[in-house]
């Protein structure tokens, strides 16, 4: 049996802006299907946010990760095979990064970022979560009940009122 060949790859990942908004949560799901293929991460990067030339599940924003990778040959049909089946993936674009060095996969690492912009998100999601828990509250709050003798008893002093005050 011959040894396993190991390449390097550039895929870039397609997530929609529903999605984006636990980019945490993506960053580790596509950590994962790269940890099944028995891939190692090299560099991992928010490439670019933007609207799409054309609606992809009703999506019609949607967030690119740019990833560089080792990983085994043999199991890269595999991976690309879990990224189509991801329900948090929209697209995925597999292809060998023989174009470019180890170093210049390296400079393009932008984890750090990518991880401090999740976490922003995060926060952003809470507080609108929590904006939306308030005006429930202001909407659902009952309004002071009254019934219908109290509507009676008050228009009978107003005619009253108008009365004395014609006569």
């Amino acid at each position: 049996m011959p040894p396993e060949r190991s390449y390097h790859y550039e895929a870039m990942f397609l997530i929609g802006q529903s999605t984006a908004a636990d980019l945490a949560g993506v960053i580790t799901h596509i950590d994962e299907l790269l940890a099944r293929a028995g891939a190692k991460l090299v560099s991992m990067a928010k490439w670019d946010e933007r609207r799409l030339a054309y609606e992809i599940d009703k999506q019609k924003r949607g967030l690119y990760i740019l990833a560089y990778f080792e990983a085994p040959a043999q199991k890269m049909a595999q991976f690309d095979r879990d990224c189509q089946l991801s329900e948090l993936i929209m697209r995925v674009l597999i292809i060998r990064a023989d174009h470019l060095t180890l170093e210049e996969m390296r400079a393009a690492d932008g984890r750090e970022a990518l991880l401090s912009e999740a976490k922003m998100r995060a926060e952003r999601a809470g507080e609108a979560e929590e904006q939306g828990q308030d005006n429930s509250v202001r909407l659902g709050r009952p309004v002071e009940e009254s019934s219908a003798d109290d509507d009676v008893d008050a228009l009978d002093e107003e005619s009253e009122e108008s009365e004395t005050a014609n006569a």
